[in-house]
């Protein structure tokens, strides 16, 4: 059994003139996840923030700002083109849309060419890849309007191919729970003080939201045999907690490659044991913006199997 675990990202802030969109009625909500082909799940909330579980992936909404993936065939673009649709392109600060390689790109419903072109019917930006095209790559766009972002605004994204071990073996059993994964997974140490959302997709699949404040972590895990993928994504200083988080992760799921793209971030090139990066780039953005990213790759060679077609 496929499905497509690598996601479509959607950050959009809005600036003073734009209503506080916390304020937006569920309706607005349940209209913009529609147009990804989503539905909501569940939701968790504090002063700060609301967290909403999709079926495909995860929203955060800020009084300035969302933070939305959605994974599979999803269409995530339509979400973008929806907000700014309803919030008028005036009440736009910035926007960043981002799209990793696919295992199946040609299954998807529009290629990252055909967003960006869906997007400039909406708003003006500059699109970019980061990585080489014949091996782990990383699409972005990113407005130009005057919009510039403060060195605290950082996002960290953790990105795991082909996991192996005792966590995707447990991931990939018939008899799971939400417990027992986040155990495993040792979420309580490594995001403590959070309040969770989170979700047992079925037959395989797990997704969830934390908030802390106006701080958030998300994870999504698909752990199908020959295309398991698992995204890990966060706002907090990572380089200031008591426990290497990514470093953790990484340990736990043993993947045989993965990619740190970060926004600001303080974590860069970082090393992980028994890993190598084969490539790296940093991307100053005129928006106060600096986004690194790395690929990673096991330093000890794969046995392959063939795959019946």
């Amino acid at each position: 059994m496929f499905f497509e675990g690598s996601e479509k990202k959607l950050e959009i802030i809005v600036n003073e003139s734009a209503p506080k969109l916390r304020s937006l009625d569920r309706t607005f909500w349940l209209g913009l996840v529609a147009a990804s082909n989503a539905d909501i799940l569940s939701s968790i909330s504090n002063e700060y923030c609301d967290a909403y579980l999709l079926s495909e992936s995860s929203l955060f909404v800020w009084d300035d700002r969302i933070v939305m993936l959605t994974c599979g065939a999803s269409t995530l673009v339509e979400s973008a083109c929806y907000c700014i649709d309803h919030l008028s392109e005036q009440a736009i600060a910035y926007i960043c849309y981002q799209r990793k390689n696919e295992y199946y790109a040609h299954l998807q419903a529009t290629s990252f060419t055909d967003d960006v072109f869906r997007l400039r019917q909406f708003i003006a930006g500059q699109a970019y890849r980061m990585g080489h095209l014949d091996s782990h790559h990383h699409y972005i766009f990113s407005t130009d309007k005057d919009y510039q972002a403060s060195q605290l605004d950082t996002t960290n994204e953790l990105l795991m191919y082909h996991i192996s071990g005792a966590v995707a073996d447990y991931l990939r059993g018939e008899q799971q729970s939400t417990i027992q994964i986040s155990q495993m997974l040792q979420l309580e140490q490594l995001f403590n003080g959070f309040s969770i959302d989170q979700y047992l997709f079925s037959p395989l699949g797990y997704s969830i939201n934390g908030i802390r404040g106006a701080e958030y972590f998300t994870i999504h895990i698909t752990p199908q045999e020959n295309s398991s993928y698992v995204s890990v994504e966060t706002n907090i200083d990572l380089s200031s907690t008591p426990v290497d988080v990514f470093a953790e992760l990484v340990r736990l799921l043993q993947p045989s490659s993965c990619d740190i793209i970060g926004f600001n971030s303080h974590i860069a090139n970082k090393p992980f044991l028994n890993y190598l990066c084969l490539s790296h780039c940093a991307m100053p953005i005129e928006q106060g913006f600096t986004i690194h990213f790395n690929h990673y790759q096991q330093d000890c060679s794969e046995l392959l199997s063939p795959t019946l077609l």
